[in-house]
């Protein structure tokens, strides 16, 4: 990193102070970002790193609820609305106990870059809260979505703002935050959030989305070896929405895929994942992996505690949460033949395991790439809100592969042109910079 890059990542750590995660991801970026310098002199002239590294907007509120006992319960609630140049800010809702502005911004910052690739119309933003859905009832869960709606819906519309799903928000929660923004607007606006159910404005694939879009991004990444993700042996961590979908979609292209995990531990199953039953028991049950070892049967093995990269594969997809895959774990997995990772979720492994693995050679898809089906498809949901249209599984699917392709394609082709080639973290990061400085410049200081 040259001396100017330096100067101002510092000046962004000074000014956030204590927020690691959003460090962390301010640094990736601009580590990718030396050969634009000589380019494009013009962006340093319009301060376009400090720009964007500072969001337009952040908003937090308390969020006051009543549980079932009675008792009232308060939590933070967050929206950071990060950047608007390419279009409404677009992002997810994250609950979770873990969450603190440091992640959400983090989190938005990111979204950025990764809605920019998918050359959609969308800008980025994200959300969320410290309440722990885990475990709550239907009607705590809908009480503290109604509290937080409250607060939230003020900031939000299908031209404004347009949150989705994360961590902790999923069918049941859009649901309850849906239903306060119409009551209190008194406007059926369908297109002000994405992931709804498909009887009410939702898209067809949009929960499959993030998962197959992981799976069809490191299909892409194979073909450039001359390797089919046919016979492959995956490894996947996490058990919600995208692991399971990213074990559906992996099996479907011929791979097995042996494991799944929560906070609790991780499964092995040599047989190949049974997605019918995971799914039951993480969706319907709302149950623990753990359960899955049980009535899978004696095959399977259930390792509580622990990390699931210690199982071998040749093929990673962390699917669980940020910096969950760490320099040790990378050196193992590289040891036992691994050829490919793809991030299903956002920044899961960290910089030290992120550079292992591209100096070990393995083909490495950065989140803002391999896991921009989910939101790509959220975009696809609000065409077809704006339009008053429901399109099929088929057709929506395959506009969901063209995208997952076209990102491939766009990252290999940015990172060649500035003397990278196959370094597709630098490919994501140097498009989506570009995309977004260069609206940046067009629409004035602002």
């Amino acid at each position: 990193m040259d001396a100017q890059l330096l100067s101002i990542r510092d000046e962004v750590f000074r000014r956030n102070p204590g927020e690691l995660e959003f460090h962390q991801a301010v640094n990736e970026v601009f580590e990718s970002l030396a050969p634009l310098s000589g380019k494009h002199p013009e962006y340093a002239d319009a301060a376009m790193l400090q720009r964007i590294c500072e969001p337009e907007r952040q908003i937090i509120s308390r969020v006051p609820w009543v549980d079932d006992a009675g008792t009232v319960q308060i939590n933070r609630g967050f929206r950071v609305e990060f950047n608007s140049a390419l279009g409404p800010y677009k992002g997810g809702l994250r609950f979770h106990p873990s969450v603190y502005l440091g992640i959400i911004k983090f989190l938005g910052f990111v979204q950025i870059f990764k809605n920019a690739l998918t050359g959609m119309p969308m800008g980025g933003g994200k959300g969320g809260s410290d309440f722990d859905p885990r475990g709550r009832s239907d009607a705590e869960d809908m009480r503290f979505c109604q509290s937080f709606m409250t607060e939230l819906y003020r900031h939000i519309g299908e031209h404004t703002d347009v949150p989705a799903g994360d961590i902790g928000v999923g069918g049941r929660e859009i649901g309850y935050l849906f239903g306060q923004y119409k009551r209190i607007t008194n406007r059926y606006e369908s297109g002000v959030l994405t992931g709804k159910g498909i009887g009410w404005g939702g898209s067809l694939v949009r929960p499959e989305a993030t998962g197959y879009g992981a799976v069809l991004f490191a299909q892409e990444m194979h073909k450039t070896r001359g390797l089919s993700f046919d016979g492959q042996r995956v490894v996947v961590s996490g058990s919600g929405n995208v692991a399971i979908n990213a074990i559906a979609k992996a099996q479907e292209l011929g791979a097995s895929v042996v494991s799944a995990s929560d906070s609790g531990g991780y499964v092995v199953d040599e047989a190949g994942i049974d997605v019918a039953l995971l799914r039951q028991i993480k969706e319907a049950e709302r149950g623990r992996i753990s359960e899955y070892a049980r009535r899978r049967g004696s095959s399977v093995s259930y390792v509580a505690g622990g990390s699931v990269w210690d199982v071998n594969a040749t093929v990673a997809l962390p699917c669980a949460t940020q910096n969950e895959l760490d320099d040790k774990q990378a050196a193992r997995l590289v040891e036992s033949g691994l050829v490919a990772v793809a991030e299903g979720a956002n920044m899961p492994c960290t910089a030290a395991a992120t550079s292992l693995f591209q100096d070990a050679g393995v083909l490495f898809g950065p989140g803002k790439a391999a896991n921009a089906g989910g939101v790509a498809t959220s975009a696809l949901e609000m065409q077809q809100n704006a339009s008053r249209d429901a399109w099929s599984f088929e057709y929506t699917e395959q506009r969901l592969a063209e995208i997952m392709v076209g990102i491939h394609a766009d990252c290999s082709a940015t990172a060649e042109e500035y003397g990278l080639p196959g370094n597709y973290v630098a490919g994501a990061n140097i498009s989506g910079f570009k995309k977004v400085a260069d609206a940046m410049l067009a629409l004035g200081v602002i």
